[in-house]
């Protein structure tokens, strides 16, 4: 009798330690998986069941929030100033979430460990649970003026500027931009929907061309080429006589390097200032060559590229490209070849030379806050690199004022204001216009705003139209009038 009791027992106990496996395994490790499973409902309802917190710039503009809706949802997301903080806020979809939304998403639904006591008060008291808010470092009249004046262009482009002391992100533009609200919805159908519609455009709305997309910088990178010429000999300065050949013969091929248009430069040698101002390939094509692809791969090391960013949306690389043959640093060196800028790279050399040489972290997140308005986080700048001597970084600026005053970026200057500047045209690999660029700060002697302006397929017309001088610069000069005059 004892034995069957005895097996009975021990079959029992051996279905109970299964069950107890199993529920384990269903709730410790299984668990993320069912619940981020799309047929989970629960999972789908409880997104809307919070009231996520704000996304304001400066503190008073609200970009995101949540409000109050019948049904089956208790809180829906909206965008006041949607198109034009698209890239910034993201969207907050159903089963997804993009840019600010997603990076700061545990904060703004209210899951947050630092949000702990706060949960544990709110059960207490019986007060529901509210997300944290967000405040970005966005400057709004510089946000608005970027965006218009982008827009004016007709053209596809980015505009990012910050603050070359601190880091901070002062406007972030990308066009063609998107409505935020339409993919935020609750009916999985319709956002699905337009979110693959969106995908699928040609012009790419989705993208935010400022951190996700590299192109060539063009002659905005004489800038870093200067820099390296400079860095390498302490003794060379703005007046240092550089060849400049109307043709720069490339060494193992038949091809030649020529000046913008087939033009001169000066008379066979001039000042490095001058080949700044006029923006002549030959001088740069020739300082790479012999600074060589080791140099001058440091020099951009140092400014930030190829190094892990995040602001806090991740960033992609840039770069100088594979080492190749001494040709292609000739071509790499005035901004083509295999060299690859995101405008936020560029943005971050022009404010490592407003900045004496330092290059700041930038950041978007200013000041996170509970539901109270008390503090939970604020924004501490911090130093990304040490790119120049404060020496370069002065002979830089000097020359970068001349290029405003004198040269080819006539178009940013501002009365009473000395802004410091460099154009650029890149040539592109898919047949189309070229892309104007101009990257920026001001004022030069105690700077406030640096910046890049990209307009893709922007160099079309003829002339001075055709550079980035003509088309970028102006835009360039309506956002850091938005700030210096405030």
């Amino acid at each position: 009798m004892n034995g069957p009791i005895k097996r009975a027992a021990v079959a029992c106990l051996a279905m109970f330690a299964l069950l107890m496996i199993n529920v384990n395994v269903l709730q410790a490790i299984n668990a993320g998986k069912y619940r981020d499973d799309a047929r989970n409902t629960r999972n789908y309802y409880d997104r809307y069941a919070v009231q996520r917190g704000r996304i304001t710039a400066g503190g008073k503009v609200i970009l995101a929030q949540s409000k109050e809706a019948k049904g089956d949802f208790k809180f829906l997301r909206e965008y006041p100033e949607a198109e034009l903080y698209a890239h910034l806020t993201g969207f907050f979809s159903p089963e997804s979430a993009s840019a600010i939304e997603a990076s700061q998403n545990k904060m703004l639904d209210g899951s947050s460990p630092d949000l702990l006591l706060q949960r544990g008060i709110d059960l207490f008291t019986g007060e529901p649970t509210r997300g944290a808010n967000v405040d970005l470092t966005i400057n709004p009249k510089a946000q608005k003026a970027a965006y218009d004046a982008l827009k004016q262009s007709g053209k596809r482009g980015a505009v990012v500027a910050m603050d070359p002391k601190s880091g901070a992100i002062l406007a972030m533009v990308s066009l063609p931009t998107y409505d935020p609200g339409e993919l935020s919805g609750t009916n999985k159908g319709q956002v699905f929907g337009r979110y693959d519609e969106l995908a699928k455009q040609k012009s790419q709305p989705l993208l935010n061309r400022n951190i996700d997309r590299t192109y060539p910088p063009g002659s905005t990178f004489k800038v870093l080429t200067a820099a390296a010429f400079l860095e390498d000999d302490s003794s060379r300065d703005a007046q240092t006589v550089v060849d400049a050949p109307q043709v720069l013969q490339l060494p193992n091929t038949t091809a030649g390097l020529p000046n913008y248009g087939g033009a001169a430069c000066g008379s066979g040698q001039v000042t490095l200032v001058f080949a700044l101002e006029k923006s002549c390939n030959t001088p740069f094509g020739s300082i790479g060559m012999d600074l060589g692809y080791d140099k001058m791969n440091e020099q951009l090391t140092k400014f930030g590229a190829g190094q892990p960013l995040a602001v806090p949306m991740s960033v992609a690389t840039s770069s100088f490209g594979e080492k190749e043959d001494q040709a292609a640093v000739a071509q790499a060196s005035i901004g083509q070849r295999s060299v690859q800028m995101t405008p936020l790279q560029m943005a971050m050399i022009a404010a490592g030379i407003a900045n004496d040489g330092t290059v700041m972290k930038p950041y978007l997140v200013n000041k996170i806050t509970d539901a109270k308005g008390d503090a939970l986080d604020e924004a501490d700048p911090e130093e990304f690199s040490e790119a120049i001597s404060s020496e370069t970084a002065g002979k830089l600026r000097d020359m970068m004022v001349s290029v405003v005053a004198n040269g080819t970026a006539n178009r940013a200057q501002i009365p009473g204001v000395d802004v410091a500047g460099k154009t650029g045209t890149a040539e592109t690999a898919d047949g189309q216009p070229p892309h104007a660029w101009f990257i920026s700060f001001a004022p030069a002697n105690d700077p406030k705003i640096a910046l890049a302006v990209l307009v893709e397929s922007g160099a079309a017309k003829v002339g001075a139209e055709a550079t980035g001088g003509g088309t970028a610069a102006p835009i360039a000069k309506v956002v850091m009038e938005a700030v210096l005059n405030q």
